[in-house]
């Protein structure tokens, strides 16, 4: 069971390396979703870490459909991430009317060539998931999905998370399960859905809050219940 953990600072990602997380998932703007970091925090937080820092590449909040300048600073940062020892980068495109927007998305995959791609939770915007997950499917660059199964938490979407499971099986596109997942509820969560990547945000700091640090005992918790 891999877990990923997102850190906003060179702080919060080794407290969370050290607390047993397999993958960091390092972003700015918590409170807008997660936004691509500063150059200087990629660079210091890929170069102290072990484990692999996958980044994200969103270059405002407004929405997740681009144009086609927000494309051209996507293509850029992901350059700058492969310079800076960045092992993967994460992102997502639509359109307008909330499908996979292709065109963009290719030319994000060849300008990531050779680095781990996830695609973030635009996915959960989209007006099918499964027609979705279809499309991703053709692209086998894309290591996987981060999903709360269209719903405001992963709990809440055990249904539609397990039919997502079952047809990325036998795939190499893997279901990553976030949002809303906590040390309380984990267990029950993995009882009902067999996904092989968790995602934690909130769940795993202080108070439950983005505001506050991660809680290196919450983390290790979790790694004990995934082992």
């Amino acid at each position: 069971m891999i877990i990923e953990a997102i850190s906003d600072s060179i702080e919060d990602a080794k407290i969370a390396q050290a607390a047993g997380a397999d993958r960091i998932e390092l972003v700015t703007g918590l409170m807008e979703g997660g936004l691509t970091p500063s150059y200087g925090l990629i660079k210091s937080v890929c170069s102290e870490l072990t484990i692999p820092v996958n980044v994200m590449i969103r270059p405002h909040s407004r929405s997740f459909c681009y144009s086609d300048e927000d494309l051209n600073i996507m293509l850029e940062d992901i350059e700058i991430c492969r310079e800076l020892g960045a092992a993967g980068v994460v992102f997502g495109a639509l359109t307008n009317d909330k499908k996979i927007d292709e065109e963009k998305l290719t030319k994000l995959i060849q300008a990531s060539k050779g680095l781990d791609i996830t695609f973030h939770r635009a996915f959960d915007e989209v007006d099918d998931l499964y027609t979705a997950i279809g499309v991703l499917q053709n692209y086998p660059e894309i290591s996987r999905i981060l999903t709360s199964g269209s719903k405001q938490t992963a709990p809440e979407a055990i249904g539609e998370l397990r039919q997502l499971t079952d047809r990325s099986e036998g795939t190499g596109l893997s279901i990553m399960a976030g949002s809303g997942l906590t040390l309380q509820n984990l267990q029950t969560f993995l009882e009902k859905v067999n996904v092989r990547e968790i995602h934690f945000g909130s769940g795993i700091r202080f108070e439950s809050s983005f505001m506050n640090p991660i809680d290196p005992n919450k983390l290790k918790a979790i790694r004990k219940i995934v082992s």
